[in-house]
């Protein structure tokens, strides 16, 4: 049975992933994904499993260290943030080229510089293009039921791609929240026992990430692209088996409140809670607002994304992170480049927020949404606007 606790969201995640029952872990530690390279290491010299923990130089070592044990067959296990993840971006596509079912926890943080360890999202949306299935939680028990979901989705043999899981750095990380903790008999129901396609072994030779000549160069980038995408369909079913198992449902848009909504956000990660009580504020005000929850970032959920915003005057996108001289936010100009030929797409706006751990309230959200009402009778439109801005 599940245990309700009191826990640590990073504590949690570590403990997630002891529950997967992994072969190898290699985990440099970095601030602030610490605690959860600390407690697996603690797991496993406990012998509370039976797993090796490799103590790597750095992050570059520590994906390639993992990547080396799931080409041998084992369930492998890495995490880091921030410059780290940076670090390891040498190595990211190499691991879904290879089609290696690694998992990775990012605890999200801001990029240097100037130094900052506070959360935003400029980490991993410099790996958007790594080939990577990449979700991302909203609070301490999204974490661990995704970090479960995903060793799952990984192996499945339809799919055997890398996936990293998402969580904001402090703002979860080191956040005590109440967690349904799965017990071991629960999760073993759940998540077979991992059976590699292909493994290397001196007595069995064969080639993983061999050299590609351009004749043979695109086929495999096609290939990529094909299994990402197809990856959705098991990502999908993963989900509603996890909700027949354990009651929590888990959708690529979730939407809150958005019936009849004339003015939506949009929000990825923690900041969706705050989002939901401004939500809440601007309903008792009389405004018909909502709000959409990105869950799956890769592959991209084209058709639930048009399918929440149907009926929607002006769609509020936040950003946390920045695409410097580009025409917004890295999430909304994917939105806007997927909504572009829907007939009666929203008005789009987008708003830049929370860069480096700057608090955004509930008031700012109700500000936010407020605003973009406006937009929708405006002629003349900022492309994205930095919201909260000292001095402005």
């Amino acid at each position: 049975m599940s245990r309700r606790v009191g826990m640590e969201v990073a504590i949690a995640a570590a403990e997630a992933v002891a529950l997967c029952n992994i072969d190898v872990a290699a985990v440099y530690p970095i601030t602030p994904n610490t605690h959860v390279a600390e407690h697996l290491a603690e797991i496993v010299a406990e012998g509370r499993i039976d797993s090796e923990f490799i103590t790597v130089e750095s992050e570059h070592s520590a994906l390639s260290a993992v990547l080396g044990a799931a080409g041998t067959g084992a369930r492998a296990f890495t995490a880091t943030s921030s410059q780290g993840l940076l670090y390891m971006q040498e190595v990211m596509p190499i691991a879904s080229a290879m089609r290696l079912p690694v998992v990775m926890v990012i605890a999200n943080r801001a990029l240097s510089g100037p130094l900052n360890i506070w959360n935003d999202h400029s980490d991993i949306m410099l790996q958007r293009d790594t080939g990577w299935i990449s979700l991302f939680a909203e609070n301490g028990q999204e974490v661990v039921d995704m970090l479960i979901q995903a060793f799952k989705i990984a192996e499945h043999r339809e799919v055997m791609l890398p996936v990293n899981v998402n969580m904001d750095g402090f703002q979860l990380t080191h956040t005590v929240e109440p967690i349904e903790l799965p017990d071991q008999a629960e999760v073993d129901r759940f998540l077979p026992e991992y059976k590699p396609y292909a493994t290397l072994h001196p007595d069995r030779p064969v080639t993983m990430g061999a050299f590609a000549m351009p004749e043979i160069f695109t086929e495999v980038m096609k290939a990529k692209d094909v299994a990402i995408v197809n990856a959705k369909k098991t990502i999908l079913e993963v989900w509603k088996e996890w909700e027949s198992l354990f009651g929590r449902r888990y959708e690529p848009v979730a939407a809150y409140k958005t019936e009849g909504a004339e003015v939506v956000l949009l929000t990825m990660g923690s900041m969706g809670e705050t989002a939901e009580v401004a939500i809440d504020e601007l309903r008792r005000e009389g405004i018909s607002a909502g709000l959409l929850k990105l869950k799956l970032w890769r592959p991209f959920p084209f058709e639930e994304l048009k399918k929440a915003v149907k009926g929607v005057k002006v769609l509020a996108v936040t950003d946390r992170a920045v695409s410097y001289g580009g025409p917004g936010g890295p999430v909304c100009t994917e939105i806007r480049s997927a909504l572009y030929d829907e007939p009666d797409r929203p008005v789009i706006v987008n708003y830049i927020i929370g860069l480096g751990g700057r608090d955004v309230t509930v008031e700012d959200f109700v500000t936010m949404g407020k605003r973009a009402l406006e937009a929708k009778t405006k002629k003349s439109r900022e492309a994205y606007k930095f919201y909260g801005v000292r001095g402005e």
